[in-house]
């Protein structure tokens, strides 16, 4: 399986902090935020990752992560001239990809759960995560029957059917770049990840499964704040 981080984006929920450096190189606590994602990554076992990042910020990128030696990876780039939407991250490493199964983990996601129990057994199709939270208006959401099985996905929904949310963590066989360019932009103009998802549950080939770990999406200051002092509580035990 190979690996994909996107930080790209523009970040403006975090302006004038981004004015002049990408939101995934901002610290949250003692390290930069990108090291997050890719030590979920690196847990999965995965040493093939493409960094997905904006122009204007790669030389920072490149300065700081280099060719994944000093992580027991290897690093490729590509540059997202345009921010079209999460599964433009399929199209744009589609060569990268190139027919193998992939998980691609948000810049801004930070977690402190071990994955790769969860991806042993995957095959084909696409799983994905949902955790449990108390404003689920926020994020994409998964409704669950009786025996555990996703009957829907919506994103950020007035009136959620569950409280359980999708998270920045997405794995995907090889179909998922050919899915992607026959996504159609939404009203904000751009190709939606829950499309994506929605693809693969109706080929009843979408497994959402739940957890109970740390996850914070580090895109406010808030959460940014919050991310910080619960890695500097883990760091002091």
């Amino acid at each position: 399986m190979k690996g994909i981080i996107l930080a790209g984006g523009r970040a403006t929920r975090l302006r004038p902090l981004t004015w002049v450096v990408s939101k995934q190189l901002l610290p949250v606590y003692d390290k930069p935020m990108i090291f997050y994602p890719l030590n979920t990554l690196i847990q999965m076992g995965i040493k093939d990752i493409l960094v997905i990042i904006s122009p204007e910020n790669s030389g920072l990128f490149l300065n700081l992560l280099g060719t994944g030696d000093d992580f027991g990876v290897h690093f490729s780039y590509a540059v997202q001239k345009e921010p079209r939407g999460l599964p433009d991250a399929f199209i744009v490493g589609e060569k990268f990809i190139n027919g193998d199964n992939v998980a691609m983990v948000l810049g801004d996601n930070i977690m402190d759960h071990d994955f790769s129990t969860e991806i042993k057994d995957f095959n084909q199709g696409g799983l994905v995560f949902a955790k449990e939270v108390t404003d689920p208006q926020r994020y994409g959401v998964a409704e669950f029957d009786q025996n555990g099985q996703v009957l829907s996905l919506e994103e950020k929904p007035t009136t959620p059917k569950s409280n359980f949310a999708i998270i920045g963590l997405y794995v995907f066989d090889k179909n998922v770049s050919r899915y992607a360019k026959e996504l159609q932009p939404s009203a904000r103009g751009e190709i939606e990840i829950i499309d994506l998802q929605k693809k693969y549950l109706a080929e009843k080939q979408l497994h959402v499964k739940t957890f109970t770990g740390y996850w914070q999406d580090a895109g406010t200051f808030d959460s940014l704040l919050e991310a910080g002092n619960y890695m500097a509580k883990i760091a002091s035990r």
